[in-house]
């Protein structure tokens, strides 16, 4: 693609995911008739756009993302992310077209790395070289065949990036980053390393909670698993975070910048604080005390302060 197809191609994807959206494990946990019922009251709040996770137990991202378009009228889904090690690189862009071609404008591709010991289980790969394997694979995938006449476009591909190199490639190879677990300093950080152009959307967990024990507690649960791989916990402690403060859960401080907790207006300031860092888009992770429910009365309280 050239640099102004690339540039066109930021632009409307920018535009499709609007400057905020909702992040959510919790639709992998239920069956698909509960995902769709509640996807339909999502569109109704205004909700422009649904990411969705993919790791270990979970359903297969590309299916559960046809299920979910499928299953609404003009939401766009977003995969984040779909691991490279889960799917040749053929599989991966000819099911990326054929999502876009059905539902045109309606899916952005969010591929990654994932992480050492999910790859290790699966059993299939060695998890070595990430970056070079990215590369790798991206390559592949440009060069897959597709049976349709004309070929359809690839829908926008953003990649997982933490560091340096992976944000570079992301602006080099793709239409832009997708940082999970991070904070706003890795934002800021980020877009100088991308520079003005690549779409830049980080997730932003957030907890509607202003008792500050009970928000951290949640806060915890959610965090307890991430700060103990290897690839997030890197990328604290290069964002200045103490080895210690990585340990139970994370540290007040470790908490406070990771998870935005408060009322409405807290919450909203934090995700304008990414925007204000050189976000184009905030993937917002609404947690609440049951992490398998879907938090659809939380994601109502905080639509219109977010989407307005």
């Amino acid at each position: 693609m050239t640099d102004d197809g690339r540039r066109a191609e930021v632009r409307e994807v920018a535009a499709a995911l609007g400057p905020v959206g909702l992040w959510s494990f919790a639709f992998d946990r239920h069956p698909v008739a509960r995902e769709r019922e509640a996807l339909a009251e999502i569109e109704e709040m205004g909700w422009p756009v649904l990411w969705i996770p993919e790791g270990l137990g979970s359903k297969e991202i590309l299916s559960h993302a046809a299920l979910l378009l499928d299953g609404s009228r003009r939401i766009v889904v977003a995969t984040g992310i779909a691991s490279i090690w889960a799917r040749d690189p053929v599989a991966m862009a000819n099911g990326a077209r054929t999502l876009s071609e059905a539902f045109p404008g309606r899916f952005v591709l969010g591929i990654g790395v994932s992480h050492r010991t999910s790859v290790d289980h699966r059993g299939a790969f060695t998890y070595r070289r990430p970056y070079t394997r990215m590369r790798e694979y991206l390559d592949a995938m440009e060069e897959a065949r597709y049976p349709v006449r004309p070929v359809p476009e690839m829908p926008p591909v953003v990649l997982a990036a933490l560091g340096p190199r992976m944000l570079r490639l992301s602006a080099e190879r793709a239409a832009g980053a997708h940082p999970y677990f991070v904070p706003v300093e890795h934002t800021v950080r980020a877009r100088e390393v991308l520079g003005p152009g690549p779409l830049l959307a980080p997730e932003q967990a957030v907890v509607l909670e202003e008792d500050a024990g009970r928000a951290r507690t949640i806060a915890r649960g959610f965090m307890g698993h991430y700060v103990k791989l290897e690839n997030y916990a890197n990328n604290l402690l290069r964002l200045g975070f103490a080895e210690e403060e990585l340990a139970d859960g994370g540290s007040d401080r470790l908490v406070d910048a990771i998870v935005a907790w408060g009322g409405v207006e807290r919450i909203r300031a934090r995700v304008r604080e990414h925007l204000d860092a050189g976000a184009d888009h905030v993937g917002v992770q609404v947690l609440a005390e049951d992490p398998i429910a879907i938090p659809l009365a939380l994601m109502r309280e905080l639509a219109p302060a977010l989407l307005a």
